[in-house]
């Protein structure tokens, strides 16, 4: 949602990230589990805390 909602496709996330831009599909998708490191990187490049990004409980799918 933060990535849609800022207007940053996939391509250029990954490309900041330094990970494939398939990667990003599958953590959105929920297929794939960050490292630690990644889901740090993450919540820096969107200036949110990492908990805004990450649970432990899964979030709601959008549009249910």
């Amino acid at each position: 949602m933060l990535r849609a909602e800022r207007g940053v496709s996939r391509r250029e996330l990954s490309e900041a990230l330094g990970v494939h831009y398939q990667t990003v599909g599958y953590l959105e998708r929920g297929e794939y589990s960050p490292s630690l490191h990644l889901a740090l990187r993450i919540a820096r490049y969107f200036e949110v805390p990492v908990e805004v990004v990450f649970s432990t409980e899964p979030f709601p799918r959008i549009g249910q």
